[in-house]
């Protein structure tokens, strides 16, 4: 009897990627981000293919578990690309695009009817951790380190830290980890909950398939109705939460807090997160770079200069130090 073209593991040998690998062992198929250059880093090519790995991952009956984790020993995943970050903030309707493409990749993963491992084998940090807590299982190795970064360079983590990692280690630890960023050792994450189980470095990928052949060795469907309804809460947070973080993240991605953490990653030192706390109490606008964009130039009349423009953009002539708003109609 034949059978829907797309169902079946074929494609999955005939697929090509990038950004990844995609390789089948027994009943496991490992889903390995390649780009150790940068960390395994994300990137927008990766947040496609990952949909596309696990969507022929899902459909082939060969399949029973599916493993995710990173090339090399350094890194599993350090969250976003920050050079590709900086060009997204320039372009807040681009960053748009792109987040829209991380929650997706979150979605399927979460969303796959095989049980998923994370093999945590280096730095998880930032969006990293959102990938791990995607997957329904993690196994760690003993001198991985994991880490939040975003409120110290400008961003929220929101596509799945503030929803996921409460359920996992509960409000207090998932709050101390969000805001202070500081280092978790593997076996700091192991007793807060964080991953299911540490071993020595060399002892991993024993680790790893041992849990995935435990798996395979149950029924699917059983697993898979099993994994819907423990997913209930997982899914009922992230439909509430992960649209609405996307579109801040969007929006804010062109913002002086955003600007200054990207431009100081590029330019290697810590960025001056304090000048912007001084500039609110000395009431100097710190949500704009240049001050609120209320400015009209007396001699050509451009309309919405920065407060904090010496001289017109568009003229050049020197700019009046106006401050207010536009006349509006009397009511």
């Amino acid at each position: 009897m034949s059978r829907v073209t797309g169902l079946t593991g074929e494609r999955a040998r005939d697929t090509k990627f990038n950004s990844l690998r995609y390789t089948r062992e027994g009943w496991t198929a490992t889903v390995t981000i390649d780009r150790e250059r940068t960390l395994n880093s994300f990137c927008l090519e990766l947040f496609e293919e990952v949909q596309e790995a696990f969507r022929l991952a899902e459909r082939d009956d060969s399949v029973a578990v599916i493993v995710l984790t990173g090339s090399g020993d350094r890194a599993f995943c350090s969250g976003a690309d920050l050079r590709e970050h900086w060009e997204l903030c320039q372009r807040p309707r681009d960053y748009n695009k792109w987040i829209r493409e991380f929650i997706a990749m979150q979605t399927a993963i979460m969303r796959c009817g095989k049980p998923t491992i994370a093999r945590l084998n280096g730095l998880v940090l930032g969006g990293g951790n959102e990938l791990n807590m995607a997957c329904d299982l993690a196994i760690a190795a003993d001198d991985v380190v994991i880490q939040q970064a975003e409120p110290a360079r400008g961003s929220v983590s929101g596509i799945g830290v503030t929803q996921w990692l409460p359920q996992l280690v509960g409000d207090r630890r998932a709050r101390e980890a969000a805001f202070l960023c500081e280092k978790i050792t593997a076996r700091q994450a192991l007793e807060w909950g964080m991953v299911n189980r540490v071993v020595p470095r060399d002892q991993l990928d024993a680790a790893v398939a041992e849990m995935a052949a435990n798996l395979a060795d149950k029924f699917p469907e059983a697993l898979r109705y099993a994994k819907v309804q423990m997913n209930s809460a997982k899914e009922m947070i992230w439909a509430l939460t992960a649209p609405h973080a996307g579109e801040w993240l969007g929006i804010h991605s062109g913002s002086p807090e955003a600007y200054e953490g990207m431009r100081s990653f590029l330019e290697k030192r810590e960025p001056d997160r304090l000048a912007l706390r001084a500039a609110a109490v000395e009431d100097r606008s710190p949500e704009f770079a240049d001050g609120p964009p209320v400015v009209t130039c007396g001699s050509c009349d451009a309309t919405g200069l920065p407060t904090g423009h010496r001289f017109c953009g568009h003229c050049g002539a020197a700019l009046q130090q106006q401050a207010g708003q536009p006349d509006l109609p009397q009511q």
